[in-house]
């Protein structure tokens, strides 16, 4: 009988409704919000899945098995119940590492040095020393002197386990590297927004594909790509390897049946995505990057100041810009004429066009002049709390 696992979903704090919402869509299996994320659930296949579609989700966590443990030997004897070979290669390094929150166990360094000495010892697979933690963690070590014998390199897989209120959850990170990383973006400029939480502030936006975008300072592309990517129906995780693929239970010829089923669809005629920056680099970044995504064909990238830009022909579409705040790029003061300016050509230009604008500053998102709707919700980035300010089509 197939495995069944609950799958987690990592989503960045506030923007898990929004995840929640691309799961429902893609046809996962009663996808619910949690704290930190969305929960669903399948087995290996949805699993696959999720890191080969899912376009918000930050990582892929599959949760294979949990129990009560009060104390370390406890910790200790039922970790080495668990049936690891199910979920784990023999000849395949792991890395394991331990949160604990309210729980009689506290340290979360010599929790995770139990478990992995249970892997070690029931499965002989090679293991890796995490990093050192604190004893007490979010929900979501030290080592003692008999630890065994330690790999050397990267861990491929990693095992999380999460002690909260004496029960201990064990998870497998499916994704590997953060699903951010697309694989095809090596080239990016200063402050760049993460593919994941472009994906997501785009269907904030309301964008489904159909309308064209066009960012006024684009940096690297990741809004003209994402965007480009998500017209065409591209996989965003077909350029890149998985975890999941160094894991028991992997199958290598359905998983590229899978990759090799998503095909991409034709655009409607003349629909193009457009992106300008004055930094000649950045330009010349999101060119290449657009060539790796395999989306140079319909997106167009130009060097030019935003106050140079006008409206492409055709219908109006949405307006997508992270443009400098102080705290992350410049002086403030300096910045509130330039986001005077880049709201009056965004006012008296785009007219029927809708406006998204990610900031941590809503001083300088006010100065534009334009009229947001209430903004989102405060989002984790680069160490500041981001929100996104959207207007309906301009008048």
């Amino acid at each position: 009988m197939e495995q069944e696992f609950e799958i987690f979903l990592v989503a960045a704090p506030g923007l898990e409704d929004m995840l929640q919402a691309e799961a429902r869509a893609l046809g996962f299996a009663g996808p619910a919000v949690v704290p930190g994320g969305v929960v669903t659930s399948g087995g290996w296949p949805e699993v696959w899945r999720a890191n080969l579609m899912l376009r918000g989700a930050t990582r892929v966590l599959v949760r294979f098995a949990s129990f009560r443990a009060m104390h370390l030997a406890q910790l200790d004897k039922r970790a080495r119940k668990v049936d690891w070979a199910s979920v784990l290669r023999a000849d395949v390094p792991v890395r394991v590492e331990a949160t604990c929150h309210a729980s009689r166990i506290y340290h979360a360094g010599a929790a995770a040095q139990r478990i992995t000495r249970a892997i070690a010892e029931t499965l002989g697979a090679p293991v890796i020393e995490g990093p050192k933690t604190k004893p007490k963690g979010p929900k979501n070590g030290d080592d003692d002197d008999d630890a065994p014998a330690l790999a050397t390199g990267p861990a491929p897989v990693r095992v999380m386990a999460r002690i909260d209120d004496d029960l201990c959850t064990l998870s497998l990170d499916a994704s590997g590297e953060g699903l951010h990383k697309r694989g095809h973006k090596p080239a990016v400029g200063k402050a760049p927004m993460r593919e994941t939480l472009a994906a997501l502030f785009l269907a904030q936006c309301g964008y489904t594909g159909t309308e064209p975008v066009l960012d006024p300072m684009c940096g690297s592309g990741t809004f003209v790509i994402e965007a480009a990517e998500i017209a065409l129906g591209l996989a965003p995780g077909r350029s890149r390897g998985f975890a999941f693929e160094r894991l028991a239970g992997f199958d290598p010829a359905a998983w590229d049946a899978m990759r090799a089923a998503v095909r991409p669809r034709a655009l409607p005629e003349g629909l193009r995505f457009h992106g300008s920056d004055r930094d000649a680099g950045a330009v010349k970044m999101s060119i290449a990057n657009a060539e790796r995504a395999g989306v140079d064909a319909v997106t167009e990238f130009r060097n030019a100041a935003f106050s140079d830009i006008a409206a492409p022909g055709g219908p109006p579409g949405l307006v997508m810009v992270n443009p400098p705040y102080g705290t992350r790029i410049g002086n403030r003061k300096l910045l509130f004429g330039l986001h005077g300016a880049l709201g009056e050509v965004l006012r008296t230009r785009f007219k029927g066009w809708r406006v998204g604008i990610v900031t941590s500053d809503g001083g300088l998102a006010k100065s534009t002049g334009l009229p947001f709707l209430p903004p989102g919700p405060p989002v984790p980035h680069g160490g500041l709390k981001v929100k996104l300010y959207r207007t309906d089509p301009l008048r």
